[in-house]
């Protein structure tokens, strides 16, 4: 295990975060050490993990943005290392959440963070890819992803997750307005509505966090 100084200390944490900053610390802390020894974050991500990766997907979770509503059932598509879904979980005990991703080597390190957390309750990890997983997973309120694929690409493997009024919640660049220009068919084809990109997380991380989000069902 890597000292607590590698991923470095939790920096001023945002009221409604500040009850969850042990939590989010020890995470921070296997990020660091299992996480960059097994590959599922680059070395040089370390000094910036909390700037770079927790708070700018927990910024996403702020109960007072409302993406992410009371209560909900979260999907997280591409999960990776848990970025965005375990830092939600984390920050939003509240909510329910399915870390899906195909690859072995990530579920074992999510699996077991998700047992050095106590959040075993909470979130289930789901090994498999998401355009397999409207077969086998429950339906959610609220399906995410973050730096998985184009948005032509992520709403055909996200989309059908969501129950009818569910929305789409990815976390995305500079280029989301462009995105969603291109994905115009794919929107259509998908019936994703009221699809906009919204800054979040002014303030507290620079820059702001980008979201592209949406929601399924017929048209208003």
């Amino acid at each position: 295990m890597v000292s607590r100084e590698t991923s470095g200390p939790p920096p001023d944490l945002p009221a409604w975060l500040v009850g969850r900053a042990d939590l989010l610390s020890t995470y921070a802390d296997l990020l660091a050490s299992a996480g960059v020894e097994r590959g599922l974050i680059g070395p040089r991500e370390v000094p910036r993990l909390w700037e770079r990766h927790l708070l700018n997907c927990a910024v996403v979770a702020d109960p007072a943005v409302n993406l992410v509503p009371s209560g909900c059932t979260v999907g997280d598509v591409g999960s990776g290392a848990g970025l965005p879904g375990l830092v939600w979980a984390i920050a939003r005990p509240d909510i329910s959440v399915v870390l899906i991703e195909p690859l072995l080597r990530r579920t074992t390190f999510l699996q077991e963070t998700v047992e050095a957390l106590g959040l075993t309750s909470q979130v289930v990890v789901w090994r498999g890819r998401a355009e397999a997983g409207s077969d086998t997973v429950p339906s959610v309120d609220v399906v995410t992803a973050r730096a998985v694929a184009p948005l032509s690409k992520l709403v055909g493997w996200t989309v059908p997750l969501l129950k009818e009024g569910g929305h789409l919640v990815a976390l995305k660049g500079s280029s989301a307005e462009q995105e969603i220009e291109e994905a115009a068919q794919e929107l259509r084809t998908w019936h994703l509505h009221d699809v906009h990109a919204v800054q979040v997380g002014v303030g507290v991380v620079d820059p702001p966090t980008t979201v592209v989000t949406g929601r399924r069902g017929a048209a208003d």
